[in-house]
């Protein structure tokens, strides 16, 4: 069943572009709109949806009109303000009335679209869960490449949790420096020890180790290690940029945004490998990877230090191979091809 969403707001101009940004972003389906009190508490009571988007200024004093409708017809309300700092004695006001949560949406006449609209649709996301929605209301980006696929080195794309320093370095041991591949590594570790990481793992490798950079470029022969607290991505450019979204994400830098970011920007179905780690980060990812065309290699249960997100990758389908540790570097061999040069 899709999501059920009603919009009320006092100003016409942001109602409309508020209705044409759910309708275009999300398979969510808008049962009414309203821009005066009284409508939208006839309307609720009439055709009660499963998520309300109300203009803080629509709630009146003492947030009469929140109480009433979730006396009436109780639903999930999200409160709408173009600012929170000046409004949160009213915000918190409101939330005792029943509001389920709020978002700051500044209004942009000049370009057409509210500014922050990404964060909007997150937060409906993140609402459709919690109301039980079994799929996101958002609707599945297109691959949206902006760069060509031509002169690309091949892709390795590897995550890893607890356990994934010394199962980096095992595997990387074993690849040659005329490796005709980049290597993106997205490793869960704090800001504090990633510099650290990548200076040690590049004395255990002939290949060359260091921070992905903001800006940078995947290039053969070379590994990234995930720089910062942020999420590691690939972007439309086919550069490396750190975002904090989704901010929900427990693990930092996050193995599923990084993946995620290769299904929608990477040009070429290449190979993403799945490494020690627990709990359940980069198996949805990898999945996806899988599904979409990707050779996918997830390391087995008896060589892992913790068998949790290789475990939650198998279970949802997204190993192609699971091999122990020490073939995993084989493996890659057998995908990638080798330089017949001097390296570099």
């Amino acid at each position: 069943m899709p999501l059920h969403i009603a919009l009320a707001h006092c100003d016409p101009a942001s109602l409309n572009l508020l209705q044409r940004i759910i309708e275009e972003e999300t398979e969510a389906r808008i049962l009414w709109t309203a821009a005066d009190k009284t409508d939208v508490y006839r309307k609720s009571r009439l055709e009660k949806p499963d998520l309300l988007l109300i203009d803080l200024e629509l709630a009146d004093a003492g947030s009469r009109l929140i109480c009433d409708i979730m006396k009436e017809a109780p639903c999930a309300i999200l409160l709408l303000s173009d600012t929170m700092e000046k409004r949160a004695e009213k915000v918190f006001e409101a939330m005792g009335c029943g509001a389920l949560d709020a978002i700051a949406t500044p209004f942009s006449r000049k370009s057409g679209r509210v500014e922050g609209a990404d964060a909007l649709l997150k937060k409906i996301a993140t609402l459709a869960k919690l109301l039980g929605k079994s799929e996101s209301p958002l609707r599945k980006a297109a691959p949206d490449r902006g760069f060509p696929a031509d002169r690309l080195p091949s892709l390795i794309a590897i995550g890893s949790s607890t356990g994934g320093p010394k199962a980096l370095a095992a595997i990387l041991s074993g690849l040659p420096e005329t490796l005709e591949a980049a290597i993106l590594v997205c490793q869960h570790v704090d800001l504090q020890f990633a510099r650290g990481l990548a200076q040690w793992l590049d004395t255990q490798t002939p290949l060359s180790v260091s921070l992905a950079e903001e800006g940078a470029r995947p290039r053969a022969g070379a590994v990234l290690v995930a720089a910062t607290n942020d999420h590691l991505v690939l972007g439309r450019d086919g550069a490396i940029h750190y975002t904090s979204h989704p901010r929900e994400y427990a693990y930092r830098p996050s193995v599923n945004a990084f993946f995620a970011s290769l299904l929608q920007y990477w040009p070429r179905k290449d190979l993403a490998i799945l490494l020690t780690g627990m709990g359940r980060d980069g198996a949805e990812g990898l999945a996806a990877l899988r599904k979409a065309g990707w050779h996918t290699i997830v390391q087995d249960e008896k060589t892992s230090v913790v068998y949790g997100m290789p475990a939650a990758a198998v279970e949802l389908g997204g190993a192609v191979e699971i091999l122990p540790l020490g073939k995993i570097a084989a493996a890659i061999l057998k995908k990638i091809p080798v330089c017949k040069g001097n390296g570099r």
